[in-house]
């Protein structure tokens, strides 16, 4: 019989409270907190300051947070994590806000045998990978289920415009692999630059195309910048995009140009629209109610959502782990801890990871929302 999802209860996260004193357990978060990504940065630090606020203790051991700026730059991202590793003795990583940056911290996360836990999709095949776990969905699962979407709709052909990185690649490589299943033409696939203030050349060039619809593969503020530009010069097929896009910033820049806009998003999005028994819908809403308390509003985007699981994540390890916090030892038995969780409910999905699997996501964290008058409503 399979076993019921296990939530990260509030009473076996407080039990530390109770007890005495051990060594702190130290986190070290690194996010986009300027630059291009901010708009995804700056929502993960919310998220991991309202989980830390709800439960400030883990096993026993009183939590101190040390977060660092990366300013949207890679190199930054993977020099931060030597620091925090190196100097601050931290037993854990969380970050950061792209791939890129994420791809720079798990290299050092590798090197230095600290478990890092990235709240953005990175994949690092084989042993280079071995310290590394993501909360967010991997990008053939969300983006197979847009083109399982395109398909119903009678999308025949699609072209694609996505960030001149790693993201970009993720992205494209997915959409490429699920259309040619769905028997759907991919017929461009247009570069830009995160930094980048127009695209018009590339979006002239897909429009000649005539596509049916039209795929982006990029996140944040900047993922805004095609579908003005389709705006602008009257497209009118179907748009598309992957959960990157869901964040204020992006809904106020975008305006009316992604009106119909659809996009993946973990459940925690549409929480209140779950049954009852789901045990996603109960992580959710105290996610919600926790952000509330520690932000003074309610949550509006999907990114502060993915650092409170990857602390659930750190927290149902930690409760597994033997030793003091400050050692190698307990370096490596969190790190084994954190890839053996076992049907774990966060407010995206059930988290399972094994020593060889990156991600812990399955079909249970992903829903389809579309953009209404500034809002994202869940599609039937």
């Amino acid at each position: 019989m399979k076993k019921l999802p296990r939530i990260a209860a509030v009473s076996v996260l407080a039990l530390g409270i109770a007890q005495a004193w051990a060594a702190d357990l130290k986190v070290g978060f690194i996010s986009s907190l300027s630059g291009p990504v901010s708009a995804l940065g700056i929502p993960y630090e919310k998220g991991i300051r309202a989980a830390i606020a709800e439960h400030p203790a883990l096993a026993g051991h009183k939590v101190e947070l040390i977060v660092l700026d990366d300013a949207s730059d890679p190199t930054t991202a993977g020099r931060n994590a030597r620091k925090l590793v190196v100097e601050d003795k931290v037993d854990v990583l969380i970050g950061t806000s792209g791939v890129p940056g994420a791809m720079a911290i798990a290299a050092v996360a590798r090197e230095l045998n600290t478990p890092l836990i990235s709240p953005t999709p990175v994949t690092i095949p084989g042993p280079e990978g071995a310290w590394t776990v993501t909360v967010s969905q991997p990008f053939p699962l969300m983006v197979a289920a847009v083109v399982d979407r395109m398909k119903k709709s009678g999308v025949k052909t699609v072209a694609f415009i996505g960030f001149s990185d790693a993201l970009g690649d993720l992205a494209y490589d997915s959409l490429m692999k699920s259309a040619e299943a769905a028997g759907i033409k991919v017929v461009a696939n247009e570069r830009y630059a995160r930094s980048d203030s127009s695209v018009a050349g590339q979006v002239l060039k897909i429009i000649s195309t005539r596509p049916d619809a039209v795929f982006a593969g990029n996140s944040g503020t900047p993922g805004a910048l095609p579908y003005l530009a389709l705006a602008e010069r009257g497209y009118k097929g179907q748009i598309y995009g992957t959960h990157g896009l869901i964040n204020a910033d992006f809904v106020r820049v975008g305006g009316a140009s992604i009106e119909g806009l659809q996009v993946p998003s973990g459940p925690v999005l549409v929480a209140d629209q779950l049954p009852d028994s789901n045990p996603i819908k109960k992580v959710s809403m105290a996610f919600r109610s926790a952000y509330q308390k520690a932000n003074g509003s309610a949550p509006n985007d999907a990114f502060s959502s993915y650092t409170y699981d990857a602390y659930l994540l750190l927290a149902d390890a930690a409760s597994r782990t033997k030793g003091e916090p400050g050692t190698p030892a307990y370096r490596t038995a969190l790190r084994d801890a954190i890839v053996s969780t076992k049907e774990l409910a966060g407010t995206h999905g059930i988290y399972n990871f094994k020593p060889d699997n990156r991600y812990g996501s399955d079909q249970r964290a992903v829903v389809i929302v579309r953009s209404e008058k500034g809002q994202w409503k869940l599609v039937p």
